[in-house]
């Protein structure tokens, strides 16, 4: 195998070891010699590929990020769902790319962050979750509040579905299955606990 190509394997191979890491422990408790010795590379060897843990951290976050976008604009293009079921795929989406809260993992990670790591990563989850999120709050059909905008919207969508999760006390005990729990959460959130009237 060429240098070249062992390179980009050995790249392709940090980053995809770095990408478990990060969404399992977060940023915070992943360190670069946990990613090498799992990789099995050195950590001088790590640096060869990237210079810091941060700047592995935004490789990381852009790279997942622009799946959860692709994916979610998936969702959006599908017309025939009704706001209900899309605002679901989308759910389902975000969880299929994370393994724990999107949010905590965020608050924990930009506390890290040097400013200029923190422009980027805010940048990342403004382009790549909250607008396509926040262009599903748009529709009509949707019937937003009209004192919270659309982006306001997916920042507390954001937020609220943190339960989702895994980190929430089991409601319905084990009657129900872990999506039929989700979807109930995620009523709750949208419609609220009490009777319509």
């Amino acid at each position: 195998m060429k240098r070249a190509e062992q390179l980009e394997k050995t790249r392709q191979s940090i980053m995809r070891t770095a990408t478990k890491l990060f969404l399992q422990k977060g940023f915070g408790e992943t360190s670069t010699r946990d990613i090498a010795k799992q990789v099995g590379i050195t950590q001088p060897a790590l640096y060869h590929h990237f210079s810091d843990k941060e700047v592995l951290y935004l490789d990381v976050m852009t790279n997942l990020s622009s799946k959860v976008r692709k994916d979610i604009n998936k969702v959006m293009r599908k017309h025939k769902l009704t706001p209900n079921e899309q605002l679901w795929q989308i759910t389902v989406v975000l969880k299929k790319h994370h393994p724990a809260s999107i949010y905590d993992q965020y608050h924990q990670a930009i506390n890290l962050l040097s400013k200029s790591s923190q422009q980027k990563l805010n940048m990342i989850l403004a382009m790549n979750y909250l607008q396509p999120i926040a262009e599903y709050f748009k529709q009509p059909e949707v019937e937003l509040r009209p004192d919270i905008l659309p982006q306001e919207a997916a920042e507390l969508f954001l937020a609220e579905i943190s339960p989702i999760f895994g980190t929430y006390q089991p409601i319905g005990g084990h009657n129900i299955s872990d999506d039929q729990r989700d979807q109930l959460i995620l009523d709750c959130i949208i419609s609220g606990l009490s009777k319509s009237k």
